[in-house]
């Protein structure tokens, strides 16, 4: 049989996702082929579903999103159905999506608008499908009813193998060792100093306790970077101040870039850039003590909204309070005004967006919209006496170290 067809008339007809993977490697993958993108181009042990897993199986890799597979017995082929919802698409479960699969932030538009498009269905509708599969590629019957059978005994023996696993962890204190160390790691990149960082890695207390996250040294090596990312971001950038959704961003990217290399050094140079990079963002994000919760609030709309055109009557509006009286708070308790923190807040969107996106000047221009790209360029060159071709060509060649530029404040 043709498995390549048939996944891709099955998707056709029921607009349910459908994956082909030859032993662990993806033949074909729907959203690959509507986005022009390669298999090879997602990562490769997210559908590392054992051999002597139950058949069919089912995989939740977040709660509101859910996969089915199926092997086909006697090959080593296997169908991967999903991602299957039972409530309605949030940008939450995009974020999710993306984030498991690795996926360019250029494509979360198109992306979004594929996980719209996938049908709603119950747990009980999904296993139909499955049931279905199953016959038709195994002439065998499976009952939904022992799915659920199969999900309760399953969640059972996996929970029983995590409590012994935590009553062996109990009496090991290098696990101990390792989460207060890791505490006050994202505890540094809260706080956003960059050099007590930079000396906290250095020391000889930056011993995790690992664990065994893959069966090859590369693989462990880049399954280790996912994670360190990810707490990074959640447990040290976000509560240090940088926005939600930057966060997640710079999560996608940096999984992005680290599948990419091919070797331990590269990664774990990758990892302390990274770690830096976050660290200077919070440190960036943060709010002078005695600051009012007004213009507390006033700061954060600016820094949500540099993608749009914002007046002074814009930031007072949010706070429900008068132009001039706003303009006056503003500046008595930052000594800057409302205008140049807009400004400066756009221009430092502009360096990510140098950074990490292929973006062309006159394209961040209009996207932060700056009244003309020779305004934007002459404001950047005067922020960081650089200019943004200058900027992006610099962190191009220092490609595992966040650029920083000389930030002359005014």
């Amino acid at each position: 049989m043709d498995y390549t067809a048939f996944c891709k008339n099955y998707f056709a007809v029921t607009n349910i996702p459908v994956s082909l993977m030859e032993k662990n490697e993806a033949v074909y993958f729907a959203i690959g082929e509507l986005l022009s993108l390669k298999p090879a181009h997602f990562t490769e042990f997210f559908w590392e579903f054992p051999f002597d897993a139950p058949n069919p199986a089912f995989c939740h890799y977040s709660p509101d999103i859910e996969y089915g597979c199926v092997h086909v017995e006697g090959t080593d082929y296997r169908i991967i159905l999903g991602p299957s919802f039972s409530i309605p698409v949030t940008e939450e479960i995009v974020r999710t999506y993306m984030y498991e699969n690795t996926i360019s932030l250029e494509y979360r538009e198109a992306v979004t608008e594929f996980l719209y498009s996938i049908p709603l269905i119950s747990h009980q509708q999904f296993s139909r499908h499955l049931s279905l599969l199953h016959m038709s590629l195994n002439q065998k019957e499976a009952k939904p009813d022992d799915f659920f059978e199969q999900n309760i005994e399953n969640t059972r023996k996996r929970e029983e193998q995590y409590l012994q696993k935590i009553i062996e962890n109990l009496e090991d204190t290098d696990l101990a060792n390792s989460y207060h160390a890791e505490q006050k790691l994202f505890q540094h990149i809260k706080n956003g100093n960059v050099k007590t960082l930079e000396d906290y890695l250095l020391s000889d207390i930056m011993n995790f306790n690992e664990g065994k996250l893959a069966n090859t040294p590369l693989r462990h090596a880049k399954n280790l970077f996912i994670l360190s990312v990810a707490k990074a971001g959640i447990m040290g950038a976000i509560p240090g101040g940088v926005t939600v959704e930057r966060t997640y961003q710079l999560i996608n990217l940096y999984i992005q870039e680290c599948e990419q290399l091919q070797s331990i050094e590269a990664i774990k140079s990758l990892q302390y850039a990274m770690l830096k990079d976050f660290c200077r963002r919070a440190g960036e994000m943060h709010i002078p003590d005695g600051i009012s919760f007004e213009v507390y609030q006033c700061i954060n709309y600016i820094r949500n909204n540099t993608n749009n055109s914002i007046s002074n009557g814009d930031v007072a509006g949010h706070i429900h309070r008068s132009v001039s009286y706003t303009m006056k708070l503003f500046k008595e308790e930052l000594g800057i005004n409302i205008g140049s923190f807009i400004t400066r807040c756009k221009l430092e969107e502009s360096r990510s967006l140098l950074t990490y996106s292929t973006k062309s000047l006159a394209e961040i221009s209009s996207y932060l919209c700056f009244s003309s790209q020779a305004y934007f360029q002459n404001v950047f060159k005067k922020q960081y006496r650089i200019t943004p071709m200058q900027y992006r060509k610099k962190g191009e060649n220092k490609h595992y170290k966040p650029f920083e530029a000389a930030d002359k404040r005014n």
